[in-house]
């Protein structure tokens, strides 16, 4: 059946024409092609000799000669150049290859039929085709042709290569032949696609299996639409890249990448805090779920209560704490895999839980060996265990400065990709920085407790207790990182039922603070002792200062004498505790207060701090004018003391300059702030402590804050025996009379005869070693105390009598039956004095005559 052809025909690629020669070897029919590739109208060639018209001059012989042999029958082929010269005019030489094929008219005439192609275009085809051929069977990549059927037409020698056999095997085949079903029909959908719209396809990546290999490749796939010379769609073209490789190195790329934004997390995180548990939070922060699904970390037991060294360390088997647990998978830990399982059992390990691995465990192993072990995970169907969630288990030590402080454990579960070296040099390099860090918060925490351990014992012990004083206190450190400082408090009983009331501020905060503030206290209770004025206790315990300033060579340390404002009242907050000079550790400021129940005065001494408040009842509060004086360890100065008259009822206040002063509130107005909640003191002690710190603002954490309140209310009247005796012998019989009188109306008959027996060695040693009139003193609060006076400044002192000795036993009697004895100086002489615990019911007092034969 006859049927027209499509366009896109071979011959709308070569140009072919026709004509025909007479018997007369003229033209006699000229085709339109031949006219339109010529460039010559039928109407100047018909008639003409071809030769003669077309060919150049010098080929005319030559041409003639072949003319006549086609026309004697004979076939011939060749390249004829011609002219495109009809109109005379010079026309572009060509050249033609014509097929001569002789021919008969219907009178038996010979002519001819020639068919004419353009060498020029069968040039351009025949290298059109070889370039074609060179790309398609020369190019590194796989290049196939798809039919209008989706059907391959061609696939090259690199793409038989990779899939294997010939390349005349996948003719005829469709991608389900080559490619898994998912791909296949994902490549089938983009093939449609671009033959029916043609919008080319760029890069579409396929993942499929190479015959004979195990390891999935991956491809980079672009497709674009074939045409016809007329223009309509014959078929789509792919050019498919192996970027397995590339896909690795930008997966690799991207992995350390992220490797590198992890260890820059890292190191902006991790190590902020100096508490355990938060470091170890830190790094399972950056790690979950970034790095793996979930984390723990372990570390040792021993470590963390302070052992250097705890047994089992070096082989593995030491306790575990777990102190930190993240997981992206799961709200509570999971069961540990079975080459893990700690010995307790296979069940989940709690965060706060005390373990230990089996010595053949690889958690046992990296610990032993400080090395990293990848740990697989395992099928099961028990259950949710961590076995059967996860496939991929890091189990690193924790090393710093050559110590293994624990093991963190970083795993993967099923769908994440397995642990592989670089991501163990990952893990390696994040434990290694929050193990640095953790061992140097295990540090701090040893140092830092050791230095509150030492701080704590040199403040008073519990609630402060005194004769005529209700006592309240506070103590808050600079931060609550530190919680060691410089800052102190005291409340020192002495004698007389007297109490003296501390509160210094060394210069600087930490541990050196801390210590020089335990020496300075020490004095200060060692000089309290001795029974001193405020003003004198000051003044030794300012050359106290300046030896322990001293620069390690025997001589004192001056430099501070000449600092400016080192007398401006504070311990200079702005100066760090580590300064190089030693000396400027010890420079300080101290308030001395001694108060007496008796006469409800408080003498008081300052040396370069902060004055007391006194409020007294319906009185706003008063800052008390007592000479400030130089701070301690300067020198040079002496130190002036006021008394002040205290009445029952009234508060009295020492603090340190951190209660009152701050970077964002200057002293001033802090002292403002103070008296006035001060003023509300109505209220129970402790309470007026709890007001005062919260109306302040105490969480500047700059310096230290010591507090140290009092309320007088004194010894009553009736709490006093107070008698002159006259120096005669039988002033002693006197004063044993005063003295049973006395602790009978007290009610306190067990003491009676210890009372009368001290009472007649002290008066008649009065007698003996003193002059002037003698004064006894009996005095009742939470002890019974009685006091001795007389004119003379000779301190007594105890001494051992031998045994053929008739007295000199007086003084050891008393110590024997008091709970304590001593003796002071006084303007006008001095005083001895003993004290006895009162009776509690339980205990039965020491019998007198037993310590008086005890003694021989």
């Amino acid at each position: 059946m006859w049927q027209s052809s499509r366009p896109g025909s071979i011959y709308d690629y070569i140009r072919v024409a026709s004509f025909s020669l007479g018997p007369d070897g003229r033209i006699d029919q000229w085709s339109e092609r031949a006219a339109r590739m010529l460039g010559i109208p039928a109407r100047y060639a018909i008639g003409k000799d071809p030769v003669a018209a077309f060919v150049p001059g010098e080929l005319h012989e030559t041409g003639h000669r072949k003319v006549s042999e086609i026309l004697d029958g004979r076939e011939w082929t060749g390249l004829v150049p011609y002219r495109r010269d009809a109109d005379g005019d010079g026309g572009a030489d060509g050249l033609a290859e014509i097929y001569v094929m002789p021919a008969e008219n219907e009178h038996g005439e010979r002519g001819a039929v020639c068919l004419v192609v353009d060498v020029r275009a069968l040039r351009g085809i025949e290298t059109d085709l070889a370039a074609s051929q060179a790309v398609f069977g020369q190019s590194p990549m796989g290049f196939t042709l798809f039919g209008t059927d989706l059907k391959l037409l061609r696939v090259n020698e690199r793409f038989a290569t990779v899939f294997g056999g010939p390349a005349a095997r996948y003719r005829g085949c469709t991608p389900h032949d080559f490619l898994p079903r998912p791909e296949a029909e994902r490549m089938t959908a983009a093939l449609r696609r671009v033959l029916a719209t043609g919008e080319p396809v760029a890069e579409m990546q396929l993942v499929g299996v190479v015959p004979g290999e195990e390891d999935r490749r991956r491809w980079s796939v672009s497709l674009y639409r074939l045409h016809g010379a007329s223009g309509r769609p014959i078929g789509v073209a792919a050019l498919a890249s192996d970027v397995t490789g590339r896909r690795r190195a930008e997966r690799e790329a991207a992995n350390a990448r992220r490797n590198l934004a992890l260890l820059n997390e890292a190191g902006a995180r991790i190590g902020n805090s100096l508490d355990l548990e938060t470091t170890a939070r830190t790094l399972l922060d950056v790690a979950v779920p970034q790095f793996c699904d979930l984390a723990s970390v372990d570390l040792y037991q021993g470590l963390l209560s302070g052992d250097e060294a705890p047994p089992g360390m070096s082989d593995g088997s030491a306790e575990l704490r777990r102190v930190a647990f993240a997981s992206a998978v799961s709200d509570a830990p999971l069961a540990s895999t079975t080459c893990c399982v700690p010995e307790d059992g296979p069940g989940p390990v709690a965060v706060g839980a005390v373990h230990r691995y089996p010595f053949n465990s690889p958690c046992a192993g990296a610990l032993r060996t400080a090395q990293a072990q990848i740990i697989p995970g395992r099928e099961s169907d028990d259950g949710p265990e961590l076995g059967a969630v996860v496939h991929s288990t890091l189990a690193v030590p924790m090393v710093a400065r050559d110590t293994i402080v624990g093991l963190v454990q970083f795993s993967r579960t099923k769908g994440s990709e397995p642990f592989g070296e670089r991501d163990t040099a990952l893990a390696v390099e994040l434990a290694a920085r929050a193990a640095v860090c953790i061992d140097n918060a295990r540090l701090y925490r040893r140092e830092h407790e050791r230095a509150l351990i030492l701080q704590r014992s040199l403040l008073p012990p519990g609630d402060p207790e005194a004769a005529g004083l209700d006592i309240a206190c506070r103590y808050l450190p600079g931060t609550t990182a530190t919680e060691v400082g410089g800052d102190w408090f005291d409340v020192i009983e002495l004698p007389g039922h007297r109490t003296a009331l501390v509160v210094g501020d060394v210069m600087g905060r930490g541990l050196r603070a801390a210590v020089a503030m335990g020496e300075l206290r020490t004095a200060v209770r060692t000089l309290a002792l001795l029974d001193l004025e405020p003003a004198e206790v000051l003044g030794a315990l300012d050359e106290i200062a300046r030896g322990l300033g001293g620069s390690g060579d025997g001589r004192s340390t001056t430099a501070a004498r000449s600092r400016p404002g080192a007398a401006l009242g504070g311990s200079g907050t702005g100066r760090p505790a580590g300064a190089a000079d030693l000396s400027e550790v010890y420079l300080a400021t101290c308030v001395y207060a001694v108060y007496d129940p008796i006469t409800r005065t408080c003498t008081i001494a300052n040396a370069g701090h902060l004055p007391p408040v006194l409020v007294e009842d319906g009185e706003d509060a008063l800052l008390l004018d007592v000479p400030p004086g130089m701070p301690l360890g300067v020198g040079g100065e002496p130190f002036e003391e006021i008394e002040v008259e205290v009445p029952d009822g009234a508060l009295l206040a020492l603090y340190t300059d951190g209660l009152v002063e701050s970077r964002d509130h200057p002293l001033d107005e802090g002292l403002r702030a103070f008296r006035m909640a001060l003023s509300e003191s109505g209220r129970p002690l402790e309470d007026v402590c709890d007001h005062v710190l919260s109306a302040l603002d105490t969480q500047h954490g700059e310096d230290d804050i010591a507090l140290l309140m009092a309320r007088v209310h004194g010894l009553p009247k009736d709490a006093v025996g107070d008698w002159s005796l006259a120096p005669e012998p039988r002033s002693v019989a006197r004063a044993r009379e005063l003295a049973r009188d006395q602790l009978t109306d007290w009610g306190l008959h067990a003491l009676v005869d210890t009372t009368e027996l001290l009472v007649s060695e002290l008066v008649t040693n009065a007698l003996r070693h003193g002059h002037g009139e003698i004064r006894l003193r009996l005095l009742l609060d939470r002890t019974l105390v009685c006091e001795v006076w007389d004119a003379d400044l000779a301190q007594p002192r105890r001494r051992r009598a031998r045994d053929t000795d008739e007295g000199g036993r007086g003084l050891q009697l008393v110590g024997l039956l008091s709970e304590r004895w001593g003796s002071r100086r006084t303007p006008r002489g001095k005083t001895v004095w003993f004290e006895l615990a009162l009776p509690d019911g339980e205990s039965a007092p020491v019998d007198p005559a037993e310590a008086l034969l005890s003694l021989f």
